[in-house]
């Protein structure tokens, strides 16, 4: 069935669509689940950890919103989007392959810049295909689909180490001192990332552009100065949920992004009474942290499709906050664990807290902005993710260990406070209700 020019998708569709979103997530998840190991072999200081991060914020500032800009202006025989999320597969699978033959900490750095790059030339187009392919009561779903596919995509990188231990021991190290297994999970990693992105273009192509969308694009010039005018005049027109956002998605995404660099040497501290890099004991917490987020990321997978009819029933505001403050009670309560058991419970708040997190923000942004203008939104959109990355990673080496007195189990109770503080923010949205809305002009 087709409607304003859009067919209806099945949800197979809807699905192979978002294969790619697979492969870019597994990019990210052997990043959040390795790259502070990765640091710690090669010599990082934890204080100034965060610093060694920075590459994701970075790049995520720069380069979303002006893909967004170029994205929504494109016109090529391949479509809109396409493009870009292309090229952005190219340069993360030759970045994951290269990552774990890092020979010095200067490298491996380096590297995560230019992976963070191509993953953001990837991310903020991926998102505008879907909500320029899919009906508006469909998004939903759409989204949703994505956040489940970045839960299986997490689930299986954060467990790619532990399941090879069955072909190589997990003290079996390369020059460098990182271990085999990290290495061969990169190099699948680099596979997956072409080969998912190139089965959902194949399968599910951009929509041919209609002959007034067609105008508009051509009307627009592709310069330097008419992409920076449109993302300046993007962020003044902003809409006013939008804006809303921008405390929960400060919130939320300074403690998960501090969680991701000091959950390892937490589990260290609190479950093998380690803080030393290089010891088998620190290698052990390791494959722990990371069956651990294999979990989370787990039920994040199960989570989002339970998530898609009680959003529906809810909104997508109401259910957010609830899975924000599960997320909050999970971070505040891990530092006090004793077993590995005991952390593995704790996974489902996390677990759930993602799901949220890689969908239903979406679903509000979704109900916020024009059609039109989805590929320049969503780009700046990302602006509330990576600002709040920035932000941790600036600060977060000025009171580690002052305020925080040098514990990483500290880090993660300042996490937890702040995702609670982050669901209260989300209420006060103006987005994501019971009952979808008519489409109305938004005020500014």
């Amino acid at each position: 069935m087709t409607i304003s020019g859009k067919p209806r998708l099945s949800l197979l569709r809807i699905i192979e669509m978002n294969i790619g979103f697979f492969g870019l997530q597994f990019s990210f998840g052997l990043q959040q689940a390795n790259m502070g190991p990765i640091y710690g072999f090669l010599g990082a200081d934890e204080a100034t950890m965060p610093l060694l991060w920075l590459a994701g914020p970075m790049t995520g500032l720069i380069i979303q919103p002006i893909v967004g800009a170029m994205s929504d202006r494109t016109s090529s025989r391949f479509g809109r989007r396409t493009p870009y999320f292309l090229i952005g597969a190219i340069i993360c699978t030759i970045s994951l392959f290269l990552m774990p033959y890092s020979s010095a900490l200067w490298m491996a750095a380096s590297l995560l810049w230019i992976l963070d790059a191509g993953n953001n030339i990837t991310m903020e187009p991926y998102r505008a295909y879907v909500a320029d392919r899919l009906l508006p009561d469909q998004r939903s779903i759409g989204f949703l689909t994505q956040s489940a596919f970045t839960g299986l995509a997490q689930t299986l990188s954060y467990l790619a180490p532990t399941l090879l231990t069955a072909f190589v021991a997990q003290d079996v190290l390369d020059d460098n001192g990182i271990p085999v297994i990290v290495r061969i999970a990169f190099i699948i990693g680099a596979i997956l990332s072409i080969s998912t992105i190139v089965w959902s273009v194949w399968r599910v192509p951009e929509l041919p552009l209609e002959p007034e969308e067609q105008a508009a694009i051509d009307a627009k010039p592709m310069t330097v100065g008419a992409t920076f005018r449109e993302i300046a005049d993007a962020i003044r027109d902003m809409p006013k949920p939008m804006k809303q956002l921008a405390l929960a998605m400060l919130c939320q995404w300074y403690a998960m992004f501090a969680y991701w660099q000091y959950i390892t040497f937490a589990v260290g501290r609190a479950l093998y009474d380690t803080s030393d890099p290089s010891s088998a004991a620190f290698r052990e917490a390791t494959l722990t942290t990371q069956q651990a987020g294999a979990t989370y990321n787990f039920i994040a997978f199960l989570g989002a499709l339970l998530l898609i009819p009680i959003v529906a029933r809810l909104g997508a505001r109401l259910v957010h906050a609830f899975c924000l403050s599960a997320s909050g009670v999970a971070m505040l309560l891990i530092p006090g664990v004793e077993t590995p058991a005991a952390l593995f419970m704790l996974m489902l708040g996390i677990g759930i807290g993602w799901a949220g997190m890689m969908g239903n923000t979406y679903v509000m942004l979704a109900d916020s902005i024009p059609a039109e203008r989805n590929g320049i939104y969503m780009g700046i959109f990302n602006m509330f993710i990576v600002l709040p990355m920035l932000f941790q990673t600036l600060t977060m080496p000025l009171f580690y260990d002052s305020w925080l007195g040098g514990d990483p189990r500290n880090v993660l109770l300042l996490g937890g406070a702040l995702m609670i503080l982050g669901a209260v923010a989300t209420l006060f949205v103006d987005a994501g209700h019971r009952v979808p809305r008519k489409q109305r002009p938004i005020a500014a």
